[in-house]
């Protein structure tokens, strides 16, 4: 399963400035491919196999040579040097992990993605980004629960995602430095609108017009 970014992440990365566009898309990155190791087998066993692998292969970054993995050289490369530890990132396995569960998603299992997920992933990019991080997390758990709401197979499960989504209280406004995190918060907002039909193609007209207007108001 490749580890390329979505549409929508492809073009928010854009925006990030130059000097931490490798660092925050290789983090960004990391997200998919632990989301291509759960995706990758049919059994859940297996997932969960690949995804220990993953868990492991980060915390060794701290003390070893990266392997011939190309997402885990970049994070070697340009995201450790930022003073982000493999260690650290480690816990993003965790929050796939929980879904590669057969048992339905309860509230606490819900959380837990949310958190480990979009919550570090968020807070680490703000990180990067130097940027203030009050209500990233936040943010960052509701737009993992509105990308999982997104693939669920069935109709109940990505209200139930969509509803869990509702109860993040997200920043008004983004700061410049953050907006790169804010298009994705605000398209996540979107994407809970009930006004609004699902589910709009990543990366359409628009998405890149509410990206862009984000960009300039930052809300």
């Amino acid at each position: 399963m490749s580890a390329d970014l979505d549409p929508d992440r492809f073009i928010a990365l854009s925006y990030v400035p130059a000097r931490r566009r490798a660092a925050v898309g290789a983090l960004w990155r990391l997200d998919t491919a632990l989301g291509a190791a759960l995706a990758g087998g049919r059994e859940p066993m297996i997932s969960r196999i690949k995804l220990a692998w993953w868990r492991e292969a980060l915390e060794k970054l701290d003390r070893a040579p990266a392997p011939a993995e190309p997402v885990l050289r970049e994070l070697a490369g340009h995201v450790l040097p930022a003073g982000i530890r493999g260690e650290e990132l480690a816990p993003m396995e965790e929050g796939w992990a929980v879904l590669a569960s057969p048992e339905a998603l309860g509230p606490d299992a819900l959380d837990a993605y949310a958190r480990l997920r979009g919550g570090l992933l968020f807070h680490f990019t703000a990180r990067l980004l130097e940027g203030p991080d009050e209500g990233v997390e936040a943010a960052g758990e509701a737009w993992a629960l509105v990308d999982l709401a997104r693939h669920c197979a069935s109709a109940g499960d990505s209200d139930v995602a969509l509803a869990a989504a509702r109860e993040r209280s997200v920043p008004r406004r983004w700061p410049s430095r953050l907006r790169p995190l804010g298009m994705l918060a605000a398209l996540a907002a979107r994407d809970l609108d009930p006004a609004r039909p699902p589910w709009e193609k990543r990366g359409s007209p628009g998405r890149m017009l509410r990206m862009l207007r984000h960009r300039i108001s930052g809300y």
